[in-house]
């Protein structure tokens, strides 16, 4: 289906969903998933694998996700591949309609799987166009309407669209972030392991306390891989409460939202972290907290990155790694303040992707070296924190 300006009724009877964008702008197709409407941020991801684990990071809190890939929903679902128990995202565009999954690992089709996740979504969508047009005209808000009778009031749906705030100055992590802590030792997906699944690390070699702002289980398992006993607080933890749990190390994850907005809570603890004298490693949301914390800022971005493919260059060694991304946010490399260095930059814009501070132990990446979905070229950063962390130990 193509789309339709200000259009007020579906161009044919079978017509059963909407997207129906701030500028006026109708998309019109074919529901999946949950019914209702759902309001949020329309951004694209270019991944072609991994549609599960895309759905349930939580830092797609607050975000329709468009999916640039048109064969979303071929291999099903299952309950290994989230990153999360309840997916974070509002709702989903897709261009094709899902077929019968086609994979051993597969237990649900998709769209019973979104019901179960009450997630909405929209098939039929001229996917294409819409990427061209957010990146044209920058991420909009929208509305995801799934209704099977086919009726749906535009202009409502219009208004409902302008009048959601948008991310910008909304503090998300709050509402992702674990309520209470929790230790962590399941380690990452090995086929050695009864034909497959997740190992547990038994025999730490140091502890590490993980600050939630939407922490993806990937990352989790990544770091138990690597040595780590874990322990994870909510993103409101106080400094004296990380450093009472005598940690080696300290990570802070990603997570949705304004970094600036979380940033009225997190970026004092940081910096009383900061002056703690430990290892510090920070990724997406962490990355951008740790940079406002070390006295940088951050920008919304006209579209944001979010994809598996995106090139990324380490400066000090000139490897270009391929790298998955998700942030509508970025640190504005020419306000690094002296004493911390770009370490990455993003091929595509010349974004930063990375950052360290002179003398400490103490980097970020903007990128997610997890590779959930995506590469694994950047996975040697949780070794390069891990033998920070076994030094500092």
């Amino acid at each position: 289906m193509t789309e339709a300006i200000f259009a007020a009724r579906p161009p044919t009877n079978d017509i059963t969903a909407a997207l129906v964008l701030a500028d006026g702008m109708v998309f019109w197709g074919y529901g999946i998933g949950a019914e209702g409407s759902a309001v949020g941020e329309v951004c694209f991801n270019t991944a072609i694998t991994g549609y599960q684990e895309i759905l349930t990071d939580p830092s797609y809190a607050g975000q329709i996700i468009t999916f640039t890939f048109p064969h979303i929903g071929n291999v099903g679902t299952n309950d290994f591949d989230v990153e999360t128990t309840t997916a974070a995202a509002r709702g989903l565009v897709l261009r094709n309609a899902v077929t019968e999954p086609a994979n051993y690992r597969s237990s649900r089709h998709l769209d019973d799987w979104l019901k179960g996740q009450n997630l909405i979504g929209i098939t039929g969508v001229d996917t294409r166009r819409l990427t061209r047009h957010i990146r044209l005209n920058g991420a909009p808000n929208g509305v995801v309407c799934h209704n099977p009778d086919g009726r749906f009031d535009i202009p409502a749906l219009i208004e409902q669209a302008r009048a959601w705030p948008g991310l910008e100055g909304m503090d998300l992590a709050k509402e992702v972030s674990c309520l209470q802590s929790y230790s962590w030792t399941e380690s990452r997906w090995s086929f050695d392991i009864d034909g497959g699944g997740y190992g547990r690390q038994d025999n730490p070699e140091a502890h590490v306390v993980a600050i939630d702002f939407g922490i993806k289980r990937n990352i989790l398992r990544c770091l138990a891989s690597t040595g780590a006993r874990i322990t994870v607080l909510p993103a409101t933890a106080t400094a004296q409460e990380v450093l009472s749990h005598q940690p080696d190390g300290i990570f802070l994850s990603n997570g949705p939202g304004d970094p600036a907005a979380t940033g009225r809570y997190a970026v004092p603890v940081i910096r009383d972290l900061l002056d703690a004298d430990k290892p510090i490693f920070g990724i997406c949301l962490g990355h951008q907290l740790l940079a406002l914390a070390l006295g940088a800022r951050t920008v919304k971005m006209h579209q944001g990155h979010r994809g598996a493919n995106h090139p990324v260059k380490e400066l000090s060694t000139g490897k270009v790694e391929i790298t998955t991304m998700n942030h509508g946010f970025t640190v504005d490399m020419d306000s690094l303040p002296t004493g911390v260095k770009a370490t990455h930059v993003s091929l595509f814009d010349g974004t930063l992707c990375g950052l360290a501070v002179d003398g400490k132990p103490v980097f970020s990446v903007q990128h997610h070296p997890e590779a959930s979905p995506g590469p694994q070229d950047s996975y040697y950063l949780f070794d390069r924190f891990m033998d920070q962390v076994r030094k500092h130990a």
